[in-house]
């Protein structure tokens, strides 16, 4: 080994270090090899186990990826999809520059500007414009088959984790009782249904992560990216110090909402209006009871007062409960727009997903038309009353000399 490789497993050894401080994520007296023991028959939660959660998160995308391609891909197209091929625009570099720098947002008076540059017609800009932009947008087989991933295999997941954190957690006294989650701490033993359950959950978001940034965006795509990053860090944390208890509590109260979510989103593909409002229902209910009062009130409550009358203060108190603050203020907001959904279910014209666009009933070429229409128009009206105003001015001028 040379030097520069010496320096830096030394600083990587350095930084380790101080990161896993002992007086930060520890309770008083203990170390962290109190977890390398095996004293007293307790099976501590070892850290280095959370690596397989990686393999497992590879497994899963495997199975997605291989689900998408001869499942979900031939099904779509034995129901009619088509897989378009769009045509593409011509290769332009100052359009392709403008398009980039304007983030897609192109001004009626940009485009009269441009086609006095590349000596083209006003609509021969807005059609380069409308090719370009649409070479983004999903096709309709590829939002069928993100469709499919979403209800099927999301909810098959939910629903499987759900009952299997049943089973793993029905006999524990802290599935009944939360201060059980501190008792004794940290001197809890790990079982292999609790190994397994943690992996497989960690694993799971882990490959949403990365699945996040190759599928259709929508806008609460930082939400849910910060959604996953909290939750991810909170189980590898709770893991490494032992707190697996509460962690299994909090997964097993977010897939309890996440299965009647899943199966609302799939009764939207139903096209049935009565099916789709009462699953939105039982999941609006699903959702307030166990984000909005179990989480709080089970998890929330017990780990930032109640775990203070049976365990000691250490500093990683703070980073836990604020991550779990963080979760339920996302919580919070995801409520918010659960209620417009319902709202405009009730009023409106049923179930609709807000984190979507909009759709519209004009095809994309019309619907570039009349936005670039509007902003011709509201760039005439512009100097028109830029003219009108100058005028005013001009009159008040020569009233002024003449008096």
């Amino acid at each position: 080994m040379n030097t520069s490789e010496s320096m830096a497993n030394t600083a990587f050894t350095a930084v380790r270090d101080w990161f896993w401080n002992e007086y930060v994520w520890l309770p008083p007296n203990v170390t962290w090899n109190t977890y390398k023991s095996r004293e007293n028959g307790i099976n501590y939660a070892q850290f280095n186990d959370l690596y397989y959660a990686v393999i497992t998160a590879v497994i899963l995308i495997i199975c997605r990826l291989t689900l998408e391609r001869y499942i979900y891909t031939p099904l779509g197209l034995y129901f009619g999809l088509k897989a378009e091929h769009k045509k593409r625009a011509s290769r332009n570099d100052l359009l392709e520059n403008v398009v980039r720098s304007c983030n897609g947002k192109i001004t009626y008076k940009q485009v009269q500007g441009l086609a006095k540059q590349l000596d083209w017609s006003e609509r021969q800009v807005q059609r380069w414009l409308r090719l370009r932009m649409s070479e983004n947008k999903p096709t309709t087989l590829t939002k069928f088959t993100e469709s499919a991933y979403d209800s099927f295999w999301r909810c098959s997941f939910y629903f499987f984790a759900f009952v299997y954190g049943l089973y793993t957690l029905w006999d524990k006294p802290w599935m009944w009782d939360s201060i059980h989650c501190f008792i004794d701490y940290p001197h809890h033993s790990v079982s292999a249904e609790e190994w397994f359950y943690y992996n497989f959950e960690l694993g799971f978001y882990l490959s949403l992560i990365v699945s996040q940034f190759f599928d259709i965006q929508r806008k609460d795509f930082w939400q849910m990216f910060i959604h996953h990053i909290v939750t991810v860090l909170l189980m590898c944390f709770s893991w490494a110090c032992n707190l697996h208890r509460i962690g299994t509590l909090v997964l097993i109260i977010h897939d309890f909402a996440d299965i009647p979510l899943e199966g609302a989103k799939m009764a939207r593909y139903v096209r049935n209006a009565t099916v789709s409002n009462v699953i939105f229902s039982v999941f609006t209910l699903c959702w307030i009871y166990s984000r909005i009062g179990l989480l709080p009130y089970r998890v929330i409550a017990y780990s930032s007062y109640f775990a203070l009358d049976v365990v000691p203060m250490f500093p990683a108190y703070y980073i836990f409960n604020g991550l779990l603050c963080a979760l339920q203020l996302l919580h919070i907001i995801w409520t918010w727009l659960i209620l417009r959904i319902a709202h405009n279910a009730i009023f409106n014209d049923g179930v609709k997903d807000l984190r979507e666009s909009d759709d519209t009933t004009l095809d994309e070429e019309s619907e570039t038309e009349v936005n670039f229409a509007k902003a011709a128009k509201t760039h005439l009206n512009g100097h028109i009353n830029k003219v009108a105003n100058s005028k005013k001015m001009n009159g008040n001028n020569n009233d002024m000399k003449a008096s």
